[in-house]
């Protein structure tokens, strides 16, 4: 499987993807909003884009559909029930479903609500395994509620799909959020050395932060460390209504609204 993680740096941050087949040339586009830029690097490659996935139906990931599907008649793949909210799209997704790039790329579909109510994840197994989590899942962070999700939901979907894949799953989110994500893990649990460390390692990166894996998330990403004393003890201070023996959900939930408004 090769995959090509595209930087648009724009004010959204978003990240597009190509994943190519070794064997066949054949390409998938994740979430093409720069299609220009995606028919570009498919041309430097030598890659003919044949699918397009959406993981979710936000502006910022469907608007380069429409251009890139006239450029190479690409199919539209979209995540289940969203049909009437991605326009043009040939198929929908469903959970566990299996997609084909070219010859050799496998991809299982893991449906992902929570940001939104119809979003998606794949899942590949070739080679290293590797997560498109769209905006579910951020380096060092989690996915937003406020146009159409669940906080509820999404931590359903991290906890009981996310988090049980392989530790060593590399992780490919829709937009670059890491440092401003590392400073909110810092301001909940200020002891955390390894987010620390891996904050003072992107002073120096450019022009994005660098691709994690989800053992690393479990250290340095706030959500996934409703266990940590540190964590609990501080949202105890701020919510009267907690105490030692508040579910993780509880926590998670408290955790998203201080991110929202952090």
């Amino acid at each position: 499987m090769l995959i090509e993680q595209i930087w648009l740096d724009n004010p959204w941050r978003n990240f597009n993807y190509l994943i190519a087949c070794e064997e066949s040339s054949e390409a998938l586009a994740i979430d093409p909003l720069d299609h220009k830029r995606c028919l570009q690097v498919a041309a430097d490659h030598g890659w003919t884009i044949k699918q397009i996935c959406n993981t979710h139906e936000h502006p910022d990931h469907i608007e380069g559909n429409q251009a890139l599907i006239e450029a190479t008649g690409a199919s539209l793949l979209a995540p289940s029930g969203s049909a009437a909210l991605i326009p043009g799209a040939d198929q929908e997704l469903r959970d566990s479903e299996t997609i084909t790039v070219g010859k050799s790329v496998s991809l299982k579909v893991i449906d992902s609500p929570g940001h939104t109510m119809h979003h998606l994840c794949l899942y590949g197994e070739n080679g290293s395994p590797a997560l498109f989590c769209g905006d579910t899942l951020f380096n060092a962070g989690v996915g937003n509620c406020h146009n159409g999700g669940d906080p509820e939901i999404l931590f359903k979907t991290i906890t009981e799909k996310i988090s049980k894949l392989p530790n060593h799953t590399r992780l490919y989110p829709g937009h670059d959020y890491m440092q401003h994500n590392l400073g909110f893990t810092l301001d909940r649990e200020p002891g955390n050395r390894a987010a620390q460390l891996l904050l003072d390692r992107l002073s120096a990166q450019s022009p994005h932060s660098p691709i994690t894996t989800l053992g690393e998330e479990k250290e340095v990403n706030t959500f996934f460390r409703l266990e940590s004393e540190e964590i609990i003890e501080g949202l105890k201070v701020l919510f009267e209504d907690l105490d030692q023996h508040s579910e993780p959900l509880e926590l998670f939930l408290k955790l998203r609204l201080l991110r929202d408004n952090w």
